[in-house]
Parts: C-alpha cells; sequence; structure tokens
C-alpha cells in the first residue's frame, strides 16, 4: 500500500509526490533515458498547472450536456419506444452536443511504422501491468498454425480427433491438412498441392517443390521473399500474402516433421501486428503502487530488457522479448523481420485522478489528473526507443504511440494534442513525435468523429468501434428515455451497424488509409475459436485493418482472414459508397414491448449480475483488471470495465423504470454471489462473497455499481472502483 501521508511525499514546487513514485523516476528512469531531474519536474509541474482547469472544465462540460439530455427525455417521453427524432436531433444541435462539419481535409501523420500504414493484421490488447502477459503478446507477432489449430475447437473432436493427455496423431493429421489447404489456397503451386510435396530448393531465387518425380515452383514466385539455412538444405521458407508473412519450417528430426512427406514440421504465420499494453480498462492501478509496476514494465519493453520468470511443469522459465528473424533472401542478401509486434500503449482518459501525485493549485491538494500524469511519464520511459538508442527497437521511425480512450468530443481530442505537444517539449523531442489513437467508443464522439480526427490530424495513427463501451455509453447517455432492450438484441439495433460503418467511413473520409489503422473491436470468447473464425472475417471484409484478439492464439487464427481478404483493397472499393446515416446513429435501443416473461427478466438480471460479480471481486479484491469470467452456463468471456459497463448500465436502466424492483435485484446479487464463489472454490487467494456480504467490499462495491449507476459520470465504473480497492488495501 502506498497511500503515503502528506508529510512523507516530495515536494517539486505545487507538487506532492509519493516516494515509490518518485523513487522510481529518479533512480529508475531519469538516469536511464538521461533527462536531468529538475528540469523534468519543473516543466511537469507547469503542465499540470496549465492543464488541470482545462480538463475540469470539459468534464464540467460532459455533466451539463447529459444533465440537459436527461432533462429533455423527461420532458418528451417515449411513445411506445419511440421519440420524436427530428425534435431530438436539432435539440441535441441547439446544445452544442451535434457539431457542424467544417471542410473537407485528411490526416497528414509522418513518420509512422509499416505495421500500421501498410500491413493489415490483428491486435492484441494486454495488461501493461501483468509482465508476463505483457512479454507473451509482445512475442506473439509469430505464431504456430499447427499449435493454434491443435489446441482449439477449430479442428473437430469428432472422428477419433479429440484432444488427449498424449499427442493425438489422427488430430494432429487434422490439423496438417488445415494448415495445407492454407497454403494452397494462399500460396498456390502451378500444380498439384503442399500434400504432395516431398522437398523444398531455391534454385536461381526461385522456389522449387519436388513432388515424387517431379517438380513445381509458386503460381506465384514473388511470394517467397527469403529462406532459412542453405539454397538446396532449407530449414525455414519465409513467403509473403498481403503483406503478411509465412514461414514454412522444416526438420526431419523433429516429431512432427519426421512423419511428414516434406518434413515440414510447423507453419509459423505473423500474426500480432501490433499491441496495445493498456493502463486502462483491463489494468487494476488505483495508487502509485499499481502504477509504478504499470510504468515499471513499460519502460522495460521500450528498453528491451523486460523479463519475467515463472514456474511451469516444475522449472523455472524466464520469458524475455524476442530477436528479430534474420533470413536470405531470393538473390542472396539478408532480410531482418520484426521478432516482436509493434507495441502501442494505452494511457488513461480524461476522467480519473490518482494519488500518485498531489496538486496544490490554491484551493488545498487534490490528486493529480491520471491522464495528464501518464502522458508526461509513459514518453519519458519511451526515449530510448524514439531516439534509436535500444537494440530490440520498437519503433524504427523514432515515433511513439498513445491511445487515448474515452473521449468525448473535438475539445477533448484538442486537449489531448495540447498536453501530448507539452510532453514533446518537455522531453525536448520533435513536434508529432507522441502519436494519437483515438477510440471512438462514445456516443459524442461517435457523431462527431470527423472533427475529433480534426483536431489531431498531424498525429492520429489510429481509430476504432467498442461495441462494449459504445454501449454502456448509449445506455447512460439516454438513460431516462426510457426501458433498453435486453442485451442479447442489442446487436440487432439500428444504431450498432450504422456506427460500425460510420467509423469506417469517416476514416476513409479524413485519408487515414495508409496512414492509420481502421480498428475494430474484440472477440470476447477465447474459447470458442471456430465461431470466431466463422465471423471475425466480418472485420477485414468491413474495411478494417485491424481487430482485437483475446489471445496469441487468437491472433494466430485472426490473421488467416488478412491472407483471404485484401484490406486495401476493400477500403479503395469503400471509399466511394455512401456514408451511413447519422439519424441511424442517434436512434436509441429502446424497447418496443416490455411486456417480458417472468423468467426472461429474472434470466437478465442473472445474466448480468453473475458477470458484474464475477469480475468485481478479481479486481477489488486481488487487483486483476482483465478476467476470464464464466457466466451462469460456465462459459469463459473476457471481462473489463467496458463490458461491467454495460451490465451495470443495464440494469440501472430496468431498476429506473420499473421492469425490475430494488429487492429483486438485491436477492439475485446475493444468489448469484454464491455461484461465484463456486466457480472461484479452487482459487487460493479467492475471499469468498457469501454469506457475510455486509463484510466483503467486493459485494458493496457491486452492488453500488448498480444503485449508483445513473449517477456515475457516463455510466464509468472506474470511480466506483477504485474507492473500493483503496478500501481493501487500507484495510490489509
Amino acid at each position: 500500500m502506498s497511500q503515503a501521508s502528506h508529510a512523507n511525499r516530495i515536494q517539486k514546487g505545487i507538487l506532492a509526490i509519493d516516494p515509490l513514485m518518485y523513487d522510481f523516476i529518479e533512480n529508475e528512469v531519469l538516469p536511464t533515458v538521461g533527462v536531468d531531474s529538475e528540469s523534468y519536474w519543473a516543466g511537469f509541474e507547469k503542465v499540470v498547472k496549465e492543464l488541470t482547469p482545462r480538463n475540469k472544465a470539459l468534464l464540467a462540460t460532459r455533466a451539463e450536456l447529459q444533465a440537459k439530455i436527461d432533462q429533455w427525455h423527461l420532458d418528451h417521453p417515449a411513445k411506445n419506444g419511440e421519440i420524436d427524432y427530428p425534435v431530438y436531433k436539432q435539440f441535441l444541435k441547439d446544445i452544442g452536443y451535434l457539431l457542424a462539419e467544417g471542410d473537407e481535409f485528411s490526416v497528414t501523420t509522418e513518420n509512422v511504422d509499416k505495421e500500421i500504414t501498410d500491413i493489415a493484421g490483428p491486435q492484441l490488447v494486454v495488461p501493461v501491468k501483468n509482465a508476463r502477459y505483457a512479454l507473451n503478446a509482445t512475442n506473439a507477432r509469430w505464431g504456430s498454425l499447427y499449435d493454434a489449430l491443435y489446441g482449439t475447437d477449430v479442428i473437430s473432436e469428432d472422428n477419433g480427433q479429440e484432444t488427449t493427455r498424449a499427442y493425438n496423431p489422427k488430430r494432429g493429421a487434422a490439423v496438417v491438412a488445415y494448415a495445407k489447404n492454407f497454403l494452397d489456397e494462399h500460396f498456390t503451386l502451378a500444380t498439384g498441392s503442399y500434400n504432395d510435396v516431398t522437398g523444398f530448393a531455391v534454385i536461381d531465387g526461385k522456389l522449387v517443390l519436388t513432388q515424387g518425380s517431379s517438380t513445381t515452383t509458386l503460381q506465384d514466385p514473388s511470394k517467397l521473399v527469403g529462406y532459412v539455412g542453405e539454397a538446396n538444405s532449407l530449414t525455414g521458407i519465409l513467403l509473403k500474402n498481403n503483406n503478411l508473412h509465412v514461414e514454412i519450417q522444416i526438420d526431419a528430426n523433429n516429431p512432427i516433421g519426421k512423419d511428414d512427406p516434406a518434413f515440414i514440421k510447423d507453419v509459423l504465420l505473423e500474426s500480432a501486428i501490433s499491441v496495445i499494453q493498456d493502463c486502462e480498462d483491463s489494468v487494476a492501478a488505483v495508487d502509485a503502487d499499481g502504477k509504478v509496476a504499470v510504468y515499471r514494465n513499460w519502460l522495460g519493453l521500450m528498453n528491451g530488457n523486460l523479463a519475467e520468470s515463472f514456474e511451469k511443469d516444475g522449472k523455472v522459465q524466464t520469458r524475455k522479448q524476442n530477436p528479430d528473424r534474420e533470413y536470405t533472401t531470393p538473390e542472396g542478401g539478408q532480410l531482418i523481420l520484426p521478432g516482436r509486434a509493434l507495441l502501442l500503449i494505452r494511457n488513461v482518459g480524461h476522467l480519473m485522478q490518482n494519488p500518485s501525485i498531489l496538486v496544490d493549485l490554491g484551493d488545498g491538494q487534490e490528486e493529480v489528473f491520471e491522464g495528464i500524469m501518464d502522458a508526461l511519464i509513459t514518453p519519458l520511459m519511451s526515449l530510448n526507443d524514439i531516439k534509436g538508442k535500444t537494440k530490440l527497437s520498437n519503433s524504427r521511425t523514432g515515433s511513439m504511440y498513445i491511445v487515448k480512450p474515452k473521449m468525448h468530443s473535438p475539445d477533448e481530442v484538442k486537449f489531448a494534442n495540447d498536453l501530448f505537444a507539452a510532453s514533446e517539449d518537455i522531453l525536448d523531442i520533435p513536434r508529432y513525435t507522441l502519436k494519437m489513437g483515438i477510440m471512438d467508443e462514445e456516443r459524442r464522439m461517435t457523431v462527431n468523429l470527423k472533427e475529433a480526427i480534426r483536431q489531431a490530424k498531424e498525429r492520429v495513427i489510429f481509430i476504432n468501434t467498442g461495441f462494449l463501451d459504445r454501449t454502456g455509453d448509449e445506455m447512460h447517455t439516454s438513460m431516462n428515455a426510457g426501458p433498453f432492450v435486453r442485451k442479447i438484441k442489442m446487436k440487432e439495433q439500428v444504431w450498432l451497424p450504422a456506427y460500425e460503418q460510420w467509423n469506417v467511413d469517416i476514416g476513409l473520409e479524413t485519408g487515414l488509409q495508409g496512414h492509420a489503422q481502421i480498428g475494430k473491436g474484440m472477440w470476447a470468447r477465447p474459447d470458442d475459436m471456430k465461431e470466431m473464425m466463422e465471423q471475425k472475417i466480418a472485420h477485414p471484409q468491413a474495411g478494417a485493418n485491424t481487430a482485437w484478439v483475446p489471445s496469441p492464439t487468437g491472433a494466430t487464427l485472426h490473421s488467416i482472414h488478412y491472407h483471404m481478404v485484401n484490406v486495401a483493397e476493400v477500403q479503395s472499393s469503400l471509399k466511394s459508397r455512401k456514408r451511413a446515416n447519422i439519424d441511424d446513429i442517434l436512434t436509441i435501443p429502446l424497447a418496443k414491448d416490455t411486456a417480458w416473461t417472468i423468467e426472461e427478466a429474472q434470466t437478465e438480471l442473472e445474466n448480468n449480475a453473475q458477470g458484474i460479480l464475477g469480475y468485481v471481486v478479481r479486481w477489488v479484491d486481488q487487483g486483476i483488471g482483465c478476467s476470464k469470467v464464466p457466466d451462469v452456463h460456465d462459459v469463459g468471456l473476457m471481462e473489463d470495465r467496458a463490458t461491467l459497463r454495460i451490465s451495470s448500465q443495464h440494469i440501472a436502466n430496468w431498476l429506473l423504470h420499473g421492469i425490475v424492483t430494488e429487492e429483486q435485484v438485491m436477492e439475485v446479487m446475493k444468489r448469484m454471489a454464491k455461484v461465484v464463489d463456486e466457480q472461484n472454490a479452487n482459487d487460493p487467494c479467492y475471499k469468498p462473497m457469501a454469506p457475510n456480504f455486509e463484510h466483503s467490499i467486493a459485494f458493496k462495491a457491486s452492488c453500488d455499481l448498480i444503485f449508483k449507476g445513473r449517477e456515475q459520470p457516463s455510466g464509468y465504473t472506474e470511480p466506483l472502483l477504485h474507492h473500493a480497492r483503496r478500501a481493501l488495501k487500507g484495510s490489509l
């Protein structure tokens, strides 16, 4: 616990810094990156003093607009789930919620790595606070297709192909057949199939494949871009399609390779092209202790020396960042490819404050805004990489990539842009070194997305749609309009496909193609990879050049979709289509018929309650910010604060409109708490919530998220979670 008393804090002007934070920056960061302490803290103090009032004003505007919208819905009640949308739209314009669009423009972002500008592929989001996860994601640039297939439901368990304790040759044969079919489809041979291949060689710069007594070549010889070993004794063949690499690995002594006619032991796919190392929704960091853990891992990643040791199968293993990969080109030269994903970092948004640093602006000490703190500290730790001083480089163009979440408007993007500029000045690095990712996950951001991008047109390298947070904000914004549809029906509502298309349309209109990523959201069921392979191809088909996956395995499998779809061609074809209809985006997902059965309402309530409790109990009691939480049917779902926001806001809405009662909600919460306790019975660190509900901080926090949900700013869960986590840490 690091809730340092005021007396123990280190004073730097108007800043009072927690000793843990101060010692970390002074002794671990500043000497490593070569920045003078006094000038750094003086610059930090100046920025906090200048930008804190602006931050507060932006939050005040959020609250004022929400109050006006709340009152409008009370004054204009919906009838049968419908409101007067022309009047509503004009009202949004009148209050400054819906802004007029300016002239056409294109972004001018420069010095952007090709992983963002040229390569379409999967993106991982991982809590940077967990060093092992952070390293696994970083190293997920390359993944074994054989392992991804063998360990997931993409390969059927039927016909003797079930997963067994020992290696199952029948399942292995199905994996090899799938992989060779992939090669046949995307690296087609002039004649025959990879099933017929018995040997490989590179002759006169071309790949020659032996098929018994005959030979063949690639239908498109240019897809061979490199190899490992000698030209006539290959151990690896590097192929390229749609800017993605595939390596066929050859080893006659390998247990798998020895039984293959061509001695193929694996097919390695370029998988997680980029990774968002997350300081926000998947992280529980409520004080200096947590923030230092987050920052220390980012420092290690940026300097290439992060390592994590752990025990597996009775042996201690140490994980580090992978080196780059070396190949010989068909012409005999050298080709070096990144061994690691390109790393972005997601700072926190504009809302939260953090006790790591206190500031006195004349009205007494208050916590610094965490978003300001992140923007001044995370670039500091990235300096060696920005300046090209690290052996395991991240950006090869001297840039740093910061994703900013939960911004609501162009004014908030302008604030972030000015904050980034101030950080660049403190660190004496060129303007626009710090690139910006804009998360399109709040309703007011969506409808003003073009003007928001304009405010960061020299920095923007990423926009995305985030269905989860976007749904939570949809609910909170229109809380008073009426009862919402059941969650299972939300994806059928007219606003959602319009929102997903609008994001791509605006991105292409503002010139993001070739400059930035246009992303799509997370696949939340990490165990359902077969269904992911069936559905998630829709993301590249929609013109998104990246989309989120929940694991390195998911990245390897999802990368296949980018071989199937040339996203650059899709984006070019979409530029001429009619833009999505903003009237559809503004259509509120109200239930037109609330005559649900008792069982339907109860099921909805139980699903929401169980998800809330299963996530919150780990967040509060164990500081775990992202979990695979089993639902009421024991299906594992990836949960973070975005999913929590939906569930809590949905119950709050149904409570407000009389669909359920407080007594009903509390009864379900207590009953589901027992279910969650049973689901976590094998976790030695778990603290049961039942039967001592009054003494469980996690249970009370879960209830507060519902019963105090309407009054939470934008329906965010962070304020209540942080309060509960601090209360628990203070009681230890």
